[in-house]
C-alpha cells in the first residue's frame, strides 16, 4: 500500500493533509479533502529514541518493550483533542470517524499525557 521511498510516502500523505497554524496548539495536521472513517492517513517517521521529549511516539514493540520514534514528518505536528478523530494503529494513522476538508486531525495522548509537560 505505501509507496517505496519516504518521499513518495510523505508525497502521497500530503495530498490529503497539511500542516498549519492550530487553534489548539502551534502548529497542527489539517484535512486537505474528506478523509473517511478507516482510512489510512499516514505513517509516523523518524528516528528510534529510547529518549522522551517533543515529537515522540512512543509504541509497544512486539516483545513487549516500548519503542520511541521522533517525529521527522508531518504527522509529529498532531494535536491532542477529546473526541479524537484518528488514531495509531502501530505507526500508521487512520481516521476513527469521517474527517471534513480544513478539519484539524486529533489524537488522544492517553492518561499519562498532561498539558505541563
Amino acid at each position: 500500500m505505501w509507496a517505496k521511498t519516504r518521499g513518495e510516502r510523505d508525497r502521497a500523505m500530503l495530498e490529503c493533509i497539511e500542516v498549519r497554524t492550530s487553534a489548539i496548539h502551534g502548529r497542527g495536521v489539517f484535512a486537505k479533502r474528506r478523509i473517511r472513517e478507516g482510512q489510512l492517513i499516514g505513517l509516523f517517521e523518524g528516528d528510534s529514541t529510547t529518549r522522551n521529549g517533543t515529537y515522540v511516539l512512543w509504541l509497544i514493540d512486539e516483545d513487549g518493550s516500548e519503542v520511541g520514534i521522533r517525529g521527522r514528518n508531518a504527522l509529529r505536528f498532531l494535536n491532542h483533542g477529546d473526541p479524537a478523530n484518528a488514531e495509531f494503529q502501530d505507526a500508521e494513522l487512520y481516521a476513527t470517524r469521517n474527517v471534513q476538508p480544513g478539519a484539524e486531525l486529533l489524537i488522544d495522548y492517553g492518561e499519562a499525557w498532561s498539558d505541563e509537560d
